[in-house]
């Protein structure tokens, strides 16, 4: 199991990164909001999770040990692959996860493309008892610093949308909603375009 890589940034794209370690590059698969908080041939440190199929060794990346152990949690429940704890954990940060499988709040759950009514019931009833341990067994999430707005905030905003289930049609949508916080705010950083453009696909 690689549980974090440490090393160099050498590649960004709207859903993965390549981290050069030593002289070897490892893509690593990523939600948008954190490649929005790393850099091109900036140092960068990375936890992880290895998914291991027959055909392939995947590894996900995130920016602290939170939200990554809530990845992995999801991936026990029935029915939810990597694409879906992915992009669960890019909709909810780990402690709206967790409080929401704990009350079970389906409405909350629902609002994660791929996850039905039947999904988020699966999903309560297989891991609100584990989520409760989780919670106690994790740290808080770093602080991280906020990254600058690229000018070709709306491409990323947009990719990393699709990347993580909706169309092209309402990416587009939830940039147009969130193009007035862009236009406004000095310097946004795309993160935070990123969690407008959530919010405002999940009242949708």
């Amino acid at each position: 199991m690689i549980a974090s890589l440490s090393g160099t940034v050498t590649a960004l794209g709207a859903t993965s990164v390549v981290v050069d370690v030593n002289g070897f590059g490892a893509l690593v698969h990523c939600s948008p909001r954190t490649v929005s908080g790393l850099r091109l041939e900036q140092p960068a440190t990375l936890q992880t999770s290895l998914v291991v199929r027959e055909d392939s060794l995947t590894l996900y990346g995130f920016a602290d040990t939170d939200e990554r152990d809530c990845f992995e949690l999801l991936l026990t429940a029935s029915g939810v692959g990597p694409r879906i704890a992915q992009a669960a954990c890019a909709v909810l940060s780990p402690s709206e996860l967790r409080a929401a499988i704990a009350s079970e709040d389906l409405v909350t759950l629902t609002k994660v493309p791929g996850i039905g009514k039947k999904g988020a019931e699966r999903i309560c009833i297989e891991l609100r008892d584990k989520v409760n341990t989780l919670a106690l067994t994790t740290q808080p999430p770093a602080t991280s610093s906020t990254p600058t707005v690229s000018s070709a905030w709306r491409e990323q905003v947009s990719q990393g949308l699709q990347g993580l289930g909706w169309s092209a049609r309402d990416a587009e949508a939830a940039c147009d909603r969130v193009a007035e916080l862009a236009e406004t705010t000095p310097q946004p950083p795309v993160a935070e375009l990123m969690r407008a453009a959530l919010r405002s696909l999940a009242k949708t």
